[in-house]
């Protein structure tokens, strides 16, 4: 099956889906530049049609107005894909329109009972055992990335994540955004395993953000009450006798003064070259500084907002659930 190809800088996603009963759907991807995230026009019969830009394979992720999932797809440019479904039934949107969605459709098609069952441990063994025998397939990535839901065991995620040859887990799906939604209505967090940052020592680091609830601290100088805010921060930290760790991040280009600034903080500090633009940063929606994410001990966003009371709430209230 092919389809006619949309232009060379664009995707297009034509959808048609039953019973959708609304006037939009959103639209939520990972574009080149930042989180992309717009409402389209639905017709009468429920079709809808939207063009994007992104130059590496990413999920898209197609929801309601109240942010229920409606159907997944991988997209980049070139791609002209097709959704159809119907929202009154279970596992019933198809893709069409690249190998790789019709591959993923075929795997879904397949496991089906194991897609509508609500324990959802039939298909992460499914997931399992794809990925293990079809290491240089693309698909294993995009099945560990979207379909899979055990990350208790992050060691055994991170083991078949490897298992994976690099050329078929690009950077640009390992990033995907997750379809959780935060207390902040309408924005859709993603899960984020590491942060590629500039140490105080000025090396680059991987810093892993799977070992235990993390809180990120992201600012600019000049920052009004700074002391004070550091106190705060560390006080969160102390108070979680270790579980909970900090790293404070530079986001802005001029460093001369950030040596002098952090000189008696304690903690891991870092510099971001890119700012609110780093990869991995980017899929926090930064708008002001400074900003504060959390995130649990599987990499998933609890938080991520200007507000450091609702921070710290999320921090602690990983800690809880754990």
């Amino acid at each position: 099956m092919v389809l006619a190809s949309c232009s060379h800088d664009r995707f297009k996603i034509d959808g048609k889906i039953a019973h959708l009963d609304m006037p939009t759907v959103r639209v939520l991807f990972q574009g080149d530049s930042g989180v992309v995230d717009e409402l389209v026009d639905v017709d009468k019969n429920g079709a809808f049609s939207y063009e994007g830009s992104v130059s590496q394979p990413v999920i898209v992720s197609v929801l309601d107005k109240m942010d229920n999932p409606i159907g997944m797809l991988v997209a980049t440019n070139g791609d002209h894909l097709k959704m159809e479904g119907d929202v009154s039934r279970t596992v019933v949107v198809k893709i069409k329109g690249n190998r790789l969605n019709e591959e993923w459709q075929l795997f879904k098609d397949e496991h089906a009972a194991f897609y509508a069952d609500a324990n959802p441990s039939r298909l992460d063994a499914a997931i399992e055992k794809y990925v293990k025998e079809h290491p240089t397939d693309m698909l294993s990535t995009l099945l560990l990335m979207a379909d899979y839901s055990d990350y208790s065991d992050r060691a055994k995620v991170d083991k078949l994540l490897m298992s994976i040859d690099v050329k078929a887990r690009p950077e640009s799906l390992i990033q995907a955004l997750a379809g959780n939604s935060s207390a902040r209505k309408g924005v859709v967090l993603p899960r984020l395993m590491t942060l590629n940052l500039i140490n105080h020592g000025s090396d680059f680091e991987e810093v892993k953000l799977t070992d235990c609830v993390t809180f990120i601290s992201l600012w600019a100088q000049p920052q009004r009450d700074r002391q004070a805010l550091d106190k705060q921060l560390q006080d969160v930290v102390d108070s979680s006798d270790g579980a909970i760790h900090l790293i404070d991040v530079l986001t802005e280009s001029d460093t001369l003064r950030w040596h002098q600034t952090i000189a008696q903080t304690p903690g891991r500090h870092y510099w971001a070259p890119g700012g609110p633009l780093e990869q991995g940063i980017q899929l926090l929606g930064v708008t002001s500084l400074p900003w504060f994410a959390v995130t649990d001990s599987t990499g998933l966003v609890k938080y991520s907002g200007p507000n450091i009371t609702l921070a710290t709430r999320a921090a602690k209230d990983c800690i809880t659930r754990h």
